[in-house]
């Protein structure tokens, strides 16, 4: 007499079957193709390479139009009328507003740094707002460190200080990646959803501390101490 099948077997069994059946629509999606293939003249074949090769060629020509218009790496400009220019060349514009000395802006430099070669269909450039007055003046740059982030020659959003950033110095450069993914200035690949944050108890605490160095007419920096 057989034994009956304990409710593990019989899991077993169902798993076995389950298995056996998607590796068979598996198999019979991946034979269509073939049969597909094998049924295609000379011709479809000829016209279906034809179109991979016209889309790589089409991605390569504008990778090489992003290079030649300075993206790919991180740059400083040396004036306002650079930033018109080079706004005007390029869809997708990061802009550090920096001053040497706060050394926030030493942190924002080296993950751009990064995320300038990653990113190349983004163009990634550095301004000294001490050099600047019109400009910070008319895009109502007050923090110091913020990054500018435009779109069509319009200035869209703005990173400012570290606020969005985890509130902390140590924050990474995927967090970065991922602020500039929200504001859709790059290419993100991530899930928006799912910010990448060091250390989230620290997000959105200290918000005082920089509101209150945002007075009007005046350029601040994120990481000074004094009133």
């Amino acid at each position: 007499k057989m034994a009956a099948d304990t409710p593990v077997d019989i899991l077993q069994k169902v798993l076995e079957n389950e298995i056996l059946q998607s590796t068979k629509v598996v198999e019979e999606h991946l034979d269509a193709e073939i049969q597909k293939l094998d049924q295609m003249d000379e011709d479809e074949l000829e016209r279906l390479k034809q179109r991979r090769l016209e889309a790589l060629k089409k991605t390569q020509q504008q990778k090489q139009e992003w290079l030649s218009k300075g993206h790919g790496e991180y740059r400083e400009i040396p004036s306002e009328r650079d930033f018109f220019q080079e706004v005007k060349e390029s869809k997708n514009v990061v802009c550090h507003f920096y001053r040497d000395t706060t050394f926030r802006c030493q942190i924002m430099d080296k993950h751009l740094t990064v995320l300038a070669k990653k990113h190349i269909e983004t163009k990634f450039l550095k301004l000294n707002a001490e050099k600047s007055p019109f400009l910070c003046e008319r895009l109502r740059i007050k923090v110091i460190p913020t990054l500018a982030l435009i779109k069509d020659g319009k200035t869209q959003d703005y990173v400012v200080g570290f606020t969005d950033l985890g509130n902390t110095d140590d924050f990474t450069t995927e967090t970065l990646e991922w602020r500039l993914g929200c504001a859709d200035i790059i290419n993100y690949s991530g899930n928006l959803m799912d910010p990448p944050f060091q250390s989230q108890k620290k997000y959105g605490t200290s918000f005082t501390k920089l509101d209150k160095k945002t007075i009007r007419g005046k350029i601040y920096d994120s990481d000074s101490d004094d009133d």
